[in-house]
């Protein structure tokens, strides 16, 4: 066999870790306060938002459909009719405008051409760069050289939110309350949102007063 074809082989199981790696779960820290009866007798509810411009948006009611699913699931009932329903669930969600964020990783060791390189030599990806080719996690564009020294790199975290309350219609009094928080590379509120209802509904309506930190699994894994 080559040597060529021996770094492949000795390379393939790596990549299979790294694209596993790849499908990671959302991971969401979330905090609850509740005095929710167990559903008995088919309460109705309605999914309202809590910041009013979002009523009537096909955005919102996007994800008020997946709040309904998974108050159903539970034993809840949709309202037919709004007004007579006897819960009203509000819900808001949020992403900021992010945090840059700089890691230093030490370099490895390495030489020129189809080198194998240093220890931790290996990164999921392709890149080619001044020392030649290198199968691993590398973007001389994005990351830089980083062989025989350290690279330095810089990202933007973004910290996404979700809120959530039950309010009982007969005297207005809070049954739930609810919070969803995560950090994340995205901003994008159509993967984001899903997920935070996701993770809030998790063990829901959960523990009075106690935060958890809950891994929603990627989509092919629920």
């Amino acid at each position: 066999m080559s040597a060529f074809k021996k770094f492949l082989a000795a390379a393939a199981p790596l990549s299979l870790i790294a694209l596993g790696a790849c499908a990671q779960g959302f991971n969401a820290r979330v905090s609850r306060f509740q005095a929710l009866p167990p559903p008995s007798q088919g309460e109705t509810f309605v999914v309202q938002p809590r910041n009013p411009a979002l009523k009537g948006g096909i955005e919102f009611q996007t994800y008020a459909q997946m709040v309904a699913r998974q108050l159903e699931q539970v034993g809840y009932r949709q309202a037919a009719d709004p007004g007579s329903a006897n819960l009203v669930v509000s819900i808001d969600y949020d992403v900021d405008r992010g945090h840059e964020r700089i890691e230093t990783i030490p370099g490895w060791g390495g030489y020129g051409g189809w080198g194998w390189g240093g220890p931790g030599f290996y990164r999921p990806g392709f890149g080619f760069g001044r020392l030649g080719f290198r199968y691993g996690w590398y973007d001389p564009w994005l990351w830089g050289d980083g062989f025989g020294g350290n690279d330095i790199r810089s990202y933007t975290v973004y910290q996404s939110e979700l809120h959530m309350e039950i309010d009982r219609t007969a005297d207005g009094k809070s049954l739930f309350e609810g919070t969803a928080k995560a950090l994340s590379r995205s901003d994008d509120l159509p993967y984001l949102v899903p997920n935070l209802i996701e993770a809030m509904f998790t063990g829901f309506p959960g523990n009075s007063g106690e935060t958890v930190r809950i891994t929603v699994p990627p989509p092919g894994k629920r």
